[in-house]
C-alpha cells in the first residue's frame, strides 16, 4: 500500500518458525540485499520497527537522547 509523503505499508505472514519475508517492493525501495544486517526495534505500545544499517546510528542516537531527557 502506498501512502502520501513516502509512507508505505505491506502485509506479511509470519511462518511457523517466526520468520517473515520482507516484500520485494520494500527490499528494492530500501536497497536490502542478501547478507545485509538490519536492526529490529520493539516497543510494547508502538510495535516493531526494522531499520537498514544506514539508518541505525541516526535512530539509536534519537532513542538514547530521549532516554537521557
Amino acid at each position: 500500500m502506498d501512502f502520501k509523503n513516502g509512507k508505505y505499508a505491506w502485509m506479511v505472514k509470519i511462518g511457523e518458525k517466526g520468520q517473515f519475508v520482507i516484500p520485494k517492493e520494500a527490499r528494492e525501495l530500501f536497497d536490502l540485499q542478501p547478507g545485509n544486517k538490519i536492526l529490529v526495534l520493539g516497543d510494547e505500545k508502538r510495535g516493531i520497527a526494522i531499520l537498514p544499517k544506514e539508518m541505525q546510528m541516526e535512530y539509536i542516537q534519537k532513542i538514547f537522547s530521549e532516554i537521557d531527557e
